[in-house]
């Protein structure tokens, strides 16, 4: 009976054993899936039972023969799991899109009030908490359109740029991008203003670096930002995944000086006209960065351009100081002739000097008005 049992156990785990090479090699030839491994796998438990009893019973070696078995039957299951495996569960992520790093903070986080612009030709009219000198016109407040322009006479919130700078016109105007923004989707526009902490600091050294030797502190600055979204579609907008046009100005001010910067992002061509730059009543003070009557495919350029030799920042000087006159007497005692060349700009430099140490700004100016040669 033992003898009976004996055989009919390893018939029966030859046969599986068989049935499963078989298997397992039908399954790398015909790829058939997860089927088939799943086969292997539940014959595979009944094989290592029937492998556990002839151990029991120590009736045969040929349990040798059946590991060897058991063991491929492993791999074929593996090769089951590492299938499955390369299917991915892990949910895709968009990265968060941020302003370049030449922009000033703007934006909720920044504390800005913002106007959301959805097909409308609007504007804000701010009060600048520090009045603004922009070439030797002093304004105490300005007009914040929706088109990419500021203005200080009055709101011009649907006009395209009539033609390139100079206009020659009777207003000051200023165009980081002036272009009809609000027929190409979703935007924003956004402003704030600063008299203390980190953004007047990092505007001091700004100025300075761009234009040195004046000592310059800022004690104003203000910021406004445009910020479009070539969309129709709220959600697109919020998530800033569509092509966008980006754009910022920034007024500084202080020790009677003036300045402004204006910063490009990514700005996507667009087909209305476009104009950027700065004028002046009669066109007595302009610059043009950029301008084209036709359409604007081209300002994509616009975050590589830059007159300080960083991309998509350029600088203007748009109110050079007060300018105070003193009287200095003194004696001097030189062998200079200071009719000659250079001879009078050793001697100012001295001058200024002096001057500073007794109190006066570091970026004092000395000129001279008149020099006459007498004899002792």
């Amino acid at each position: 009976m033992l003898k009976l049992t004996t055989t009919e156990i390893t018939t029966k785990t030859t046969t599986e054993t068989s049935t499963l090479t078989t298997e397992s090699t039908t399954a790398a030839e015909t790829n058939t899936g997860v089927e088939t491994s799943t086969r292997v796998k539940a014959q595979t438990t009944s094989a290592t039972t029937e492998t556990t009893t002839l151990a029991t019973t120590s009736v045969t070696p040929e349990t040798t023969t059946v590991i060897p078995e058991t063991t491929t039957t492993t791999t074929a299951a593996t090769e089951t799991t590492t299938s499955t495996t390369r299917v991915s569960t892990t949910p895709t992520t968009t990265t968060p899109w941020t302003a370049p790093a030449i922009f000033y903070p703007f934006g909720a986080a920044a504390g800005d009030k913002i106007h959301l612009e959805i097909n409308g030709d609007s504007y804000q009219l701010v009060a600048f908490s520090t009045p603004f000198t922009y070439f030797n016109r002093t304004y105490n407040s300005i007009y914040i359109n929706n088109n990419g322009l500021l203005s200080f006479s009055r709101p011009i919130p649907e006009a395209h740029p009539p033609s390139p700078f100079p206009i020659h016109g009777i207003e000051d105007l200023i165009a980081p991008l002036w272009t009809d923004l609000d027929d190409l989707g979703i935007g924003i526009y956004s402003y704030q203003q600063y008299t203390n902490g980190s953004v007047l600091t990092r505007a001091t050294q700004d100025i300075n670096q761009y234009f040195p030797g004046r000592g310059f502190t800022a004690s104003w600055v203000f910021v406004a930002t445009w910020d479009y979204v070539l969309t129709w579609d709220m959600n697109t907008f919020n998530q800033h995944l569509g092509p966008a046009i980006t754009f910022q100005a920034v007024f500084i001010s202080g020790d009677g000086f003036s300045f402004i910067l204006m910063h490009y992002g990514d700005c996507a061509g667009e087909i209305y006209s476009v104009q950027a730059g700065y004028d002046t009543i009669g066109s007595t003070d302009y610059y043009q960065i950029h301008y084209n009557p036709t359409d604007g495919y081209s300002i994509p350029i616009l975050k590589n351009t830059t007159n300080v030799g960083v991309p998509g920042r350029w600088a203007f000087l748009v109110n050079n100081g007060t300018e105070t006159v003193i009287g200095v007497q003194m004696k001097l005692k030189s062998f200079l002739d200071l009719t000659q060349s250079g001879n009078i700009e050793v001697v100012l430099d001295q001058i200024k000097r002096e001057l500073v140490n007794r109190g006066l700004p570091s970026g004092v100016g000395m000129k001279l008005r008149k020099v006459k040669k007498v004899q002792p």
